[in-house]
C-alpha cells in the first residue's frame, strides 16, 4: 500500500503536465489564428490571402495533448469499469460524478479544439484564391480556441479529483476486502 501514495502523486504530475501543456497550446493557437486580407493582382483579380497556418498545428498539438492526458488517467484507473471494485460511499459517488462530468469537459474541449483546427485549415490550405466581386476573407472567429483551452482547465481539475475520489475508494475497498473473520459468520437461530 506504500507505492500507491507515490504512483498516485505521479499520475497527478503527469496529467496535470499534459494538461497544462495542452492548454498552452490552445492559447497559442488562439494568439496565432489566421487572418486573411484582400489582394488584387495586375490582372485586375480580387482574391483572399491568408497569412500563417500555424494555428492549425496548434489546435492539433492541443487536441493530442489532452487526449494523450486523459488516455493515460483512463488506462490508469481502467475507465472504472474493469479494475479494483470501489468502496460503497461518498468516494466511489464522487468518483463517479467527477468521471462523468471529466467525459462531458473533455468531449466538449476536444471537440472545440479539433473544430478550431479543422476550420483554420480550411482558411488557410484549402482556399488560397477565391474569385469574387464584393466580399470579406473568412477567418475563424475569434474565442475557439480559448473555449477549448477553459474546457481543458475544467477537464483538468475534474481528472485530478476523479483520480483522488478513484483512489480513495479503491483503497477503501481494498481494506474492507482484506479483512478476515475467525469465523464462517452464521449464527444460530433461535
Amino acid at each position: 500500500m506504500g507505492n500507491t501514495g507515490s504512483s498516485s502523486i505521479l499520475v497527478h504530475i503527469l496529467v496535470i503536465a499534459i494538461c497544462l501543456t495542452a492548454f498552452g497550446f490552445a492559447i497559442a493557437a488562439e494568439r496565432r489564428r489566421s487572418t486573411g486580407s484582400i489582394v488584387t493582382d495586375s490582372s485586375n483579380t480580387t482574391f483572399c490571402v491568408y497569412d500563417s497556418d500555424i494555428a492549425t498545428g496548434y489546435g492539433v498539438g492541443a487536441f493530442l495533448f489532452l487526449l494523450s492526458g486523459h488516455s493515460l488517467l483512463m488506462g490508469v484507473t481502467k475507465c472504472m469499469c474493469f479494475g479494483a471494485p470501489l468502496a460503497p460511499g461518498g468516494s466511489r459517488a464522487w468518483s463517479i460524478i467527477y468521471f462523468t462530468s471529466s467525459w462531458i469537459t473533455f468531449a466538449v474541449a476536444e471537440a472545440c479544439l479539433i473544430a478550431g483546427a479543422t476550420k483554420n485549415a480550411y482558411h488557410t490550405k484549402y482556399k488560397d484564391m477565391v474569385y469574387a466581386g464584393n466580399w470579406t476573407c473568412q477567418s475563424l472567429r475569434k474565442g475557439v480556441f480559448i473555449a477549448g483551452a477553459v474546457f481543458v482547465v475544467f477537464t483538468m481539475i475534474l481528472d485530478v479529483y476523479f483520480y483522488m475520489y478513484y483512489s480513495k475508494a479503491t483503497s477503501q475497498a481494498a481494506k474492507r476486502i482484506s479483512k478476515t473473520t475467525p469465523s464462517v459468520g452464521m449464527t444460530g437461530y433461535a
